[in-house]
Parts: C-alpha cells; sequence; structure tokens
C-alpha cells in the first residue's frame, strides 16, 4: 500500500502551458502574451512594471554604475537573531488550471470565464496544480530550455472577483484560484511549454 507521500507525488501526466497573462501596472487590464521571461529576483519581466535588475558589484550588492550603499542599519526584531531574508517573494508567478475555469463559470452563473478576468500569470491544462505546493516543478522543453519554479501556496480570490463576477464571484473562485510559485531558474516561457514536476 501506497504512503500519503507517495500518493501525492504520483501525478498520471505532465502538464500544459495554454495561456500567459502579464498586467503593466497594479489593477491594470491583463495582456495576454505568448511567451514571458521569467528571472528569480523579480519574477515575470513586465507584470506590475517589474524589470530585471541591474547588474551587481560581487561584494557590496550595489548596481553597477553607482556609489557603494551607506551601511545599513542592524534589523530589529525576529530577523536580528541570524535568520535570513529571503531573496525573492513568495507571488512571483501565479497559475490557475484550465479545467478549474468551467466550474468557476458555473459556480458564479455565467456562460464563461476567461484568464484574463481571473488575472493570473499562466494557465495550465493536465494535471492538478495543488499537487505541486510545496513542491518544485520546470516549465519549457528540451529544445528551449527550462524554467525552475517552486509552488509557494494557494492563491486564494480577492475582492475583485466581485467586480468581474459580480455577487457572489468572490466564493466562486474559493478553491479554485490556483497556486502562487517563486522562480528558482529564470528562462522563458512559452504557451504550449510541457510543466514537469520534479
Amino acid at each position: 500500500m501506497l504512503t500519503m507521500q507517495e500518493l501525492r507525488e504520483r501525478l498520471p501526466r505532465p502538464g500544459q502551458v495554454e495561456w500567459i497573462g502579464i498586467r503593466r501596472e497594479r489593477r491594470g487590464e491583463v495582456l495576454s502574451v505568448p511567451d514571458a521571461e521569467a528571472h528569480e529576483m523579480v519574477g515575470l519581466i513586465g507584470d506590475h512594471g517589474r524589470v530585471a535588475p541591474g547588474r551587481l558589484k560581487a561584494l557590496t550588492g550595489a548596481q553597477a554604475g553607482q556609489q557603494d550603499p551607506a551601511p545599513a542599519a542592524e534589523p530589529a526584531g525576529p530577523l536580528a537573531a541570524g535568520v535570513a531574508r529571503p531573496m525573492a517573494g513568495k507571488r512571483q508567478v501565479t497559475l490557475i488550471q484550465a479545467e478549474h475555469l468551467p466550474v468557476i463559470a458555473a459556480l458564479a452563473g455565467l456562460g464563461a470565464v476567461t484568464p484574463e478576468q481571473l488575472r493570473r500569470n499562466v494557465l495550465v491544462s493536465g494535471l492538478p496544480l495543488l499537487a505541486l505546493k510545496d513542491r518544485r516543478f520546470r516549465i519549457g522543453s528540451d529544445e528551449r530550455g527550462w524554467v525552475l519554479l517552486e509552488g509557494t501556496g494557494e492563491c486564494h480570490p480577492c475582492s475583485r472577483m466581485e467586480e468581474a463576477f459580480g455577487p457572489g464571484g468572490y466564493n466562486a473562485v474559493r478553491g479554485h484560484g490556483g497556486i502562487t510559485a517563486r522562480v528558482l531558474q529564470g528562462g522563458t516561457l512559452h504557451v504550449g511549454d510541457r510543466l514537469e514536476p520534479l
């Protein structure tokens, strides 16, 4: 008999990227794009106006061409005890499952919903995204290269779902909002790419 951990690691097949979206600014329109560059320190380039950081000096961490920064004050609170600050946020990339769109539409009483309305970055089909929570996975192909991501948690709905789908829209998305992820190794995501759990 398989253990619970073994059951959680078994997936029937890889997934596929069906759609990619970015928002140029907070609360801005979601734009459908054929590909997007993922960067380890910022997430998807262009999403919320994110840009790749400039080259850093090896010893100080300052951007090349800038003066060395003044020494930083010692952090206060629990981080002062030597706990390392995370290099990147847990919500760099948001993914949602294509198979959940008709469910959300039915629960909201609508004929259909689109990925743009759900305001996520990547629409994936073919595997249950919740199985990737707290797990590493890669997106890409052997020909074009792979982007390495790590699932960091569930992507819960926000009040914008009421604006998009009307009264009850928030609850229609609950449990179907997808996952958040951080980029561990950058590269370019393309519509049609394969998603493989590691």
